[in-house]
């Protein structure tokens, strides 16, 4: 992000004093908490209290143990339920009220509305909504323009949109869900980054307890098993993979997830009973995973920054992705990975078979995946950005900022 973006978002906003400085932290669903738990620690090490605030679930106590913070569970809906989702805007405008925090961080759709709006009726000083990526991509009709419209009231009742990348900012600025002096990016993108440390090449015992010989070719896939992230698309080409390379294997390592875009229960079915894919359901920890791929494969219609592609990309695996919001800032093709039209499937086939039937291509790819992720985005770095720029725009913020809301 350019200083000058800094510093006009710093002269905008309102003083603070020098007590430690409470910042509420608010998510919608507690499976976020998986991408969350590095950046509470950072916050709260930077010597802000925490609480962070989202749907009852065991991912939400145990990532709060483990970061040091506190813990609010209030049930919010991840799909649009007017009644559930004023019972949920009420609580939390209790929770604000009660807790006065001095700042508040919002993200993902539900959480980043009812949050956001929540704490501009309390008038909390700084306001910030973290957006993870645009879910209307994939919506179309009412649906969307209703989308659309809650992203542009989040965004209006925040002082600042921080933008997990360069594409998802312009696709934001090109929807006008807030103007440009408004959505910002920190350093390169990405929330959290990623600790290159647990994922990181090296040898591991995965494959043999997944049951592999060394002679699989391993596909692989981690995250949310949903359409928007085309798992559809990849189990079809796997089919197909399988009449020129009958030594591969898929590994998904995922679970399904029953949102809007669930997978329909015929391709369930499919993935369940197929002798060659191996389902490992959800799991605490990936990077084992990693290391028992040739190559991860990320067909996805939609993201913010994946984070599963810095993984992979630590782990020193190159990553076959599409050219999506998001998705394309996160490899850089032919150097890192390959790029690739989203839904389709010929395109998949011709990636996967190319990396899989060059093994020089794919260790170069790999090491220059690695590097990158050294250079730009290491957890250290990343969230160093974050807290630096929260620490400085609490110390040395001037004027109130009246919201364009």
């Amino acid at each position: 992000m350019a200083a000058s973006a800094v510093q006009q978002v710093i002269a905008a906003l309102p003083s603070r004093s020098a007590r430690r400085p409470l910042i509420l932290v608010g998510i919608t669903h507690s499976q976020t908490c998986l991408v969350l738990r590095g950046r509470l620690q950072a916050l709260r090490e930077a010597g802000f209290r925490v609480i962070v605030v989202a749907s009852p679930g065991e991912l939400l106590e145990q990532t709060a143990e483990r970061a040091g913070v506190e813990a609010v569970a209030i049930p919010m809906r991840r799909e649009i339920a007017p009644l559930a989702d004023l019972v949920s805007l009420v609580r939390l405008w209790r929770l604000i009220g009660k807790c006065k925090p001095d700042m508040v961080e919002f993200s993902t759709p539900k959480a980043g509305l009812l949050g956001s709006l929540a704490a501009w009726l309390h008038g909390i000083p700084l306001r910030v909504y973290v957006l993870r990526g645009l879910r209307l991509e994939t919506a179309r009709g009412l649906k969307r323009r209703i989308l659309l419209a809650a992203e542009k009231l989040a965004a209006a009742c925040v002082h600042v949109v921080l933008c997990n990348s360069e594409s998802l900012r312009a696709e934001a600025l090109a929807l006008r869900v807030a103007p440009g002096k408004k959505l910002l990016v920190l350093g390169d993108g990405s929330s959290g980054g990623v600790d290159v440390h647990r994922f990181s090449p090296g040898p591991g015992d995965m494959r043999i307890r997944l049951g592999f010989s060394r002679e699989d070719r391993v596909i692989g896939f981690v995250g949310r098993l949903t359409r928007d992230k085309g798992v559809p698309e990849l189990v079809e080409t796997f089919e197909t993979i399988l009449h020129t390379e009958p030594s591969a294997r898929l590994l998904l390592v995922g679970w399904f997830d029953d949102a809007e875009d669930a997978l329909a229960p015929a391709v369930r079915r499919g993935i369940m009973q197929h002798p060659r894919v191996h389902l490992t359901g959800f799991v605490h920890d990936a990077a084992p995973y990693y290391r028992a791929m040739d190559v991860m494969v990320l067909p996805t219609w939609r993201e913010g920054f994946p984070n599963v592609v810095l993984e992979a990309a630590a782990t020193g695996l190159p990553v076959i992705t599409t050219d999506t919001t998001g998705s394309r800032d996160s490899i850089v093709s032919g150097v890192t990975g390959l790029l690739i039209p989203p839904g389709s499937p010929a395109a998949i086939r011709q990636a996967v078979l190319e990396l899989l039937n060059n093994p020089e291509l794919r260790d170069c790819l790999g090491r220059a995946a690695r590097r990158r992720v050294m250079e730009r985005y290491t957890d250290e770095g990343v969230l160093r950005l974050v807290t630096s720029f929260y620490t400085e725009i609490l110390a040395q913020a001037a004027e109130p900022i009246h919201s364009h809301f």
